[in-house]
This record gives structure tokens, C-alpha cells and sequence, in this order.
């Protein structure tokens, strides 16, 4: 198995380029199950998580041409040979059960693996269930499979979300953008990627208005066709690089966009300590003179602080001259990379929900293990800035979701490599 080897107290610099998003990508991939005419992606990043879902496409007869080394995706899915999305593909991935709406609004009928990913908390998937049978779908549970059928068809009507779930208002756009009539979908996500699968959609032919706000509007009955869209920069990967020139008191220019998605982010890793303006190309992000300092934060949906940078945001905070608050309300399991903290020094008490981290003057390497993808990139930040050696210990999760990072790193002056048994 796979580990990274850290020998921290390197000051980063250098350029970054951020990869397309991960989960807008994830999104937009299944978007091309609703048209017989070829999808295209541009931007696409080079991760697991984007091979399984190609792979998961092709299972169920869609023709898939990768160009990994242009970042382009093409999918034809002319003729579909099944409806059902495999236990081994999808309990590797949660963005797997996106392929629900589309399959159900171009074939009828859809039969979709419970869904697996990482284990940061109970995902329920009650709301995408909801959601399409607010449009006419009829539900069973078998085998562990979930089974919808729509033998009349989906139709138009009011979907309301008791919470703004990102795959479920996904799913229920994909589904109502085929469906006949008009939809309306209340407490929607207002996540940039759920704008992004909206932007797909509008340029596929379908009728999509006010994505980005708490209700979206769909007209469905028209034909979908083809596209060529590009997928939009990664706005976790873009604060994790902010993350690491701040903890190792460095300096990066970041070439992304993601910053126009990252209001709040960019507000909290200011207050922690990052100085970012823009550069050319992008934007230069260094350690502010008053050093990394405390702050309080509570995750929560957009445009609140995203749940995918907690993890990396205290690690920064480890090194703050005070206390800080950290409060996850997304997913209940989302600390575990704490004990894996504090085996390198850091001072952190957690209850709650709630984690107290009292900064402390230094970080010392050592070895852990990555519990999910983004514990992964906590760690990795963390090796970075402490002194000695950390061995980051599975870190296949990383490969879900951040693109060559050691490559990255390393060519801003990291000394950090990656080893195979």
C-alpha cells in the first residue's frame, strides 16, 4: 500500500495550478446519460473518483473516450444496455448514485447499488429518493439495491428539501430536466457545482432557472442534445494550497479561478493568518506579518464554509498563537484526522461536535494514517510545517480527489514523496 513521505520545514514556492472540480465534474459526467448525442468535458482532473464514474458509465453501455493527458472526456451514450449501477463500482464512490435521476428519466426505470465513499458520517440518501417520487417515481428497497420505476413517467412538480443536499438537488434537476412539465425545487443546494450541472444542462437544451439560489426552476419535456462544457476549477484544492503556503510560511502564486467560489473561505484563512491578492495568473497567497492566528468556524452548506476544508483549515490552526473553535454540523464523523493531530503534537479537545484547538509552538513529524480524503490533506499540511519526518500512511483516498499533489509540491520546494511497498 501506497504512503508519503514528508521531511517538513520546507517554505513552499512556486506556482500552483488547480485542477477542474471534483464534484462538479461528478455531476456533469452522469448529465450525459440524458441525451443520445455526445457530451464533452473539458478541465476534467485526472482522479479516481472521475475513472470510477467513467467506468460505471461504460457499465451501462455508454461509450467513453478519456483523454486524461488534455483533461477532455467525451461520452456518447447513444444506446444504454442496462439500468443497473453495480455494487462494486458505486460502494467506492457516493457520487455514483447521481446515476439515479438521469437513468431513471431516460429509461424508465433504474437500479442503483446502495452507495459507499468515505466514512466521515451518515449520508442519507432519503432526499434523492424523495425527490423522485415528488416526480412520479415508485421505490423498492432489494437486495441492497435501490429499484425506482416511473411506468407513467416522470412528471412535473413541487420537490422540498428539509436539507440543501448538493447530490440530491443534483439529482432532481437531472431527473426534472427530462420530466414533462415544470418543476420546482425548494431548498435547493446553491453550491457553484450544482451551477455548473445547471450551465450543462442550459447548453444541452433544457430549461434550468435561478441555479444558485434556494429554488430552482425547471421546464422538462424538451429534447436534450449534446454539449461541450468546461468544468469548473476546484475550490477545496484552491484552499488547501492556501493552507499549505500559510503553514509553511511561504509563498505561492495559485493559477485558479475557484476564488470567485470561495467568499467565505478566503474570509476565514484571511483571519487565520493568509495574506491573498491578486497576481498574475491567479493569486499570491503568503503568511500575513501577524502571523497564523486563532478563529472560529462552523462548516456548513454554501455559501457557508465548506465541510471539505475543515480538516485543513485545522491543521493550519494547530500553529495559531491562541485558541480556536471549530464547529462541523455537516458530517458527524468529520474528526477523525484529530488523534492523527495529535500524534504530532497538536493540542486539540473535541466534543460535540465542537473542537477546541489550542495552538501550540511547533508540529513534530511522525507517523499516521489519512481516515478519509480530505483527513489525507490535513495531514499532508501538517507534515509539511513540522519538523522531522511524517509518514502519511492510505493514502489512496487522496487519489479521489487531488491531483498530482505530490508532483505539485514537490516542484514548489516540498521534499515529500510518494512510496509503494
Amino acid at each position: 500500500m501506497d504512503r508519503i513521505e514528508i521531511e517538513g520545514g520546507v517554505r513552499l514556492s512556486g506556482r500552483v495550478r488547480i485542477a477542474g472540480a471534483k464534484n462538479a465534474c461528478l455531476a456533469m459526467l452522469p448529465a450525459a446519460l440524458l441525451t443520445d448525442e455526445p457530451v464533452t468535458l473539458l478541465g476534467v482532473p485526472e482522479l479516481a473518483d472521475v475513472a470510477a464514474m467513467a467506468a460505471l458509465l461504460r457499465s451501462l453501455g455508454a461509450e467513453v473516450e478519456e483523454s486524461p493527458l488534455e483533461g477532455r472526456i467525451t461520452i456518447v451514450a447513444e444506446r444504454l444496455s442496462g439500468c443497473r449501477a453495480p455494487y462494486d463500482i458505486v460502494r467506492k464512490m457516493r457520487a455514483s448514485f447521481l446515476v439515479l435521476g438521469p437513468l431513471l428519466a431516460r429509461q424508465g426505470v433504474a437500479e442503483v447499488s446502495l452507495p459507499g465513499g468515505c466514512a466521515i458520517g451518515e449520508r442519507s440518501i432519503e432526499l434523492h429518493l424523495d425527490a423522485v417520487r415528488a416526480l412520479g417515481a415508485e421505490i423498492e428497497l432489494v437486495d441492497g439495491y435501490v429499484c425506482a420505476r416511473a411506468p407513467r413517467g416522470l412528471h412535473g412538480a413541487q420537490v422540498v428539501f428539509s436539507y440543501p443536499s448538493v447530490g440530491a438537488t443534483e439529482n432532481a434537476v437531472m431527473a426534472a430536466a427530462a420530466a414533462e412539465g415544470d418543476t420546482e425545487i425548494v431548498n435547493a443546494a446553491r453550491e457553484p457545482e450544482v451551477v455548473a450541472l445547471a450551465e450543462l444542462l442550459l447548453s444541452m437544451g433544457a430549461e434550468v432557472e435561478g441555479a444558485g439560489e434556494a429554488v430552482i426552476r425547471v421546464s422538462g419535456g424538451s429534447r436534450l442534445g449534446g454539449a461541450r462544457s468546461r468544468v469548473i476549477p476546484d475550490r477545496i484544492e484552491f484552499g488547501t494550497y492556501v493552507g499549505a503556503a500559510v503553514i509553511t510560511d511561504g509563498e505561492l502564486i495559485i493559477e485558479s479561478g475557484a476564488m470567485d467560489h470561495s467568499d467565505e473561505a478566503v474570509r476565514l484563512f484571511r483571519e487565520a493568518g493568509a495574506a491573498i491578492e491578486p497576481a498574475d495568473g491567479g493569486v499570491r497567497v503568503r503568511r500575513a506579518s501577524g502571523g497564523i492566528r486563532p478563529v472560529f468556524v462552523r462548516t456548513g452548506p454554501y455559501p457557508g464554509f465548506p465541510t471539505d476544508l475543515q480538516a485543513q483549515l485545522m491543521a493550519l490552526v494547530t500553529l495559531a498563537d491562541g485558541e480556536s473553535v471549530i464547529e462541523e454540523t455537516v458530517f458527524e464523523h468529520r474528526f477523525m484526522h484529530i488523534p492523527e493531530l495529535s500524534r504530532m503534537g497538536a493540542d486539540i479537545l473535541v466534543g460535540g461536535g465542537r473542537a477546541i484547538v489550542r495552538g501550540v509552538p511547533g508540529l513534530r513529524g511522525a507517523p499516521v494514517m489519512a481516515t478519509d480524503l480530505r483527513a489525507s490533506a490535513s495531514l499532508i499540511l501538517a507534515g509539511l510545517a513540522a519538523q522531522g519526518a511524517t509518514t502519511v500512511n492510505r493514502v489512496y483516498h487522496l487519489d479521489r480527489g487531488y491531483e498530482r499533489p505530490v508532483t505539485k509540491l514537490a516542484a514548489c520546494g516540498a521534499r515529500i514523496r510518494r512510496v509503494s511497498d
